[in-house]
């Protein structure tokens, strides 16, 4: 719901005149009164900026109402995924059960009771590397995930978007909850977006919704040995004078998810796109959906 990429365009249309450079209508080269017109044009378009900045501002309210209904299923799904509740019966009833149970014959619905019954000491606890599985299928979070990210999120539990109060500056904070592990002594990792959604005074019809401005990450407290954005690389080195060889140890960045969380501090978020971050926003809530319903 952030920037609508569609809407790029609605206030050039209107103000062409000022955007196009050498055309026979610029507005230095239009009558006088249709410049008078052009004008009026222009502040039509500013208060419709205006208009459609409440509208995304209503959109946040909004979905600070809906948050705060969606938590306790988001809260349920954890209890699951982690085992620390085990679903009623009535609550794992699925459509798909129901149509496999019609396919199986007599004979294999008695063989498949007795695998349940001979794997019953072995079952897992909750859905085993969910989110992990999660980063896998879906297009946007597999781009970010390197090999060796995988063994750090099978100890992700949950993610989470907690969004500002109303009294607040608009923004929101996307939280990665971890179990305790042997990579990092975090038990959550934040990234927090500050975001705006009202026309800049010097550029009013650039406006295009809701935009990111600011964000800022998390220091990460990996243990020795374990921080996987860095990797270290051993270069022989000669001595000019002496002749004399020797290894030198250093580290240097690698491509990792865990790239997410920097800068610590970023003054222009420029490189996060707002329909970039709030489709990941948005993307949350589904996505344990997203593969099981695939399989």
């Amino acid at each position: 719901m952030a920037g609508r990429k569609e809407s790029k365009g609605k206030g050039e249309l209107i103000i062409a005149a000022d955007k196009l450079e050498g055309f026979p209508l610029a507005e230095s080269a239009l009558p006088k009164a249709v410049k008078r017109r052009v004008h009026a044009l222009k502040r039509l378009q500013l208060q419709y900026a205006h208009t459609e900045a409440q509208f995304y501002q209503e959109v946040h309210e909004l979905e600070r109402k809906y948050a705060a209904l969606y938590q306790p299923l988001f809260d349920k799904r954890r209890s699951v995924v982690t085992g620390a509740v085990e679903p009623t019966d009535e609550e794992c009833e699925w459509q798909s059960d129901r149509e496999e149970d019609e396919d199986l014959t007599e004979g294999l619905k008695k063989k498949a009771v007795l695998e349940e019954k001979s794997d019953a000491g072995e079952a897992p606890k909750g859905i085993p590397e969910f989110w992990l599985t999660i980063f896998r299928t879906v297009p946007m979070l597999s781009e970010m995930l390197q090999e060796h990210d995988e063994p750090i999120l099978k100890h992700l539990q949950d993610i989470t978007v907690k969004f500002s109060e109303p009294d607040q500056p608009m923004s929101f904070i996307l939280e990665f909850h971890f179990e305790p592990n042997s990579f990092f002594s975090n038990t959550v990792l934040t990234k927090l977006y500050k975001m705006k959604a009202e026309p800049d005074d010097t550029d009013p019809f650039s406006f295009e919704g809701t935009e990111i401005v600011d964000c800022e990450g998390c220091t990460i407290s990996w243990n020795k040995g374990k921080d996987v954005t860095v990797k270290t690389i051993k270069k022989k080195q000669k001595h000019k004078g002496r002749g004399t060889v020797r290894t030198i140890t250093k580290q240097i960045p690698q491509d990792s998810f865990f790239n997410f969380f920097n800068p610590i501090k970023e003054a222009s978020a420029g490189s996060h796109s707002s329909v970039f971050v709030r489709s990941e926003v948005a993307t949350v809530p589904v996505l344990s959906l997203t593969f099981y319903d695939r399989m």
